[in-house]
């Protein structure tokens, strides 16, 4: 394994440890949650409490840092998914140096009817701050938006994923990089080494990623 490889795992295993701590994920194989969708979920996560924890924003911030230093060198501005991306994207931006902005779900109905708040030029180089990867819907929709407003897409970067194969899919079609800071992978192995779960419960919640709709069926 190369030194960046086992420092990207290490990365996410230190934030997956953080998300755990503060209870902004929780793990409940045997009493799942239900999903607004209806789907029911061994897992919640909620990143949004991370705002509250210096410490854990801090690592989130210099892992967002490091991954657009590596891989997307060419940066010239961090925008910020709403809700849960922008104050990453603010803080990440603020170490960086850069430009920040943010991107609505939709275009205000008002006023100058923005969807992207900041200045931005056409053919900057943008890389979008994301909360959290589920299908990755929302997230695409936002990096589209930046890219019809003539800015140059590098990539979305996300501080979790459950690595739904749709997901992955869904960016690739739109030829999109994604890169997170950890993921439900690392999540996992964190939970069972800090005994959040038993080994009886990792075929369970593995279970889960590969087909979300038949858990708890």
């Amino acid at each position: 394994m190369s030194s960046s490889n086992a420092n990207l795992e290490q990365l996410a295993g230190n934030i997956a440890a953080g998300l755990l701590d503060i209870g902004a994920v929780s793990l409940r194989p045997n009493e799942p949650f239900t999903w607004t969708s209806g789907i029911k979920s061994p897992i919640y996560c909620d990143n949004r409490l991370t705002m509250s924890f210096p410490a854990v924003r801090d690592l989130i911030a210099e892992g967002f840092a490091a991954v657009i230093r590596s891989e997307f060198p060419a940066c010239e501005a961090v925008a910020g998914i709403a809700t849960g991306g922008i104050p990453h994207a603010a803080w990440v931006a603020q170490k960086l140096n850069l430009p920040m902005l943010y991107v609505r779900d939709k275009a205000k109905g008002h006023g100058k009817t923005n969807q992207i708040e900041g200045h931005f030029t056409p053919g900057q180089k943008v890389v979008l701050i994301e909360d959290l990867i589920s299908t990755g819907g929302s997230s695409l929709k936002a990096a589209v938006a930046v890219r019809d407003a003539g800015c140059e897409v590098l990539g979305v970067a996300a501080i979790f994923t459950y690595q739904f194969a749709n997901a992955a899919e869904a960016f690739q079609a739109e030829n999109i990089p994604l890169r997170t800071l950890s993921n439900y992978t690392a999540l996992i192995e964190t939970a069972l080494a800090k005994g959040t779960i038993q080994e009886k419960d990792v075929a369970l919640l593995q279970a889960w990623r590969s087909d979300p709709k038949s858990f708890g069926a």
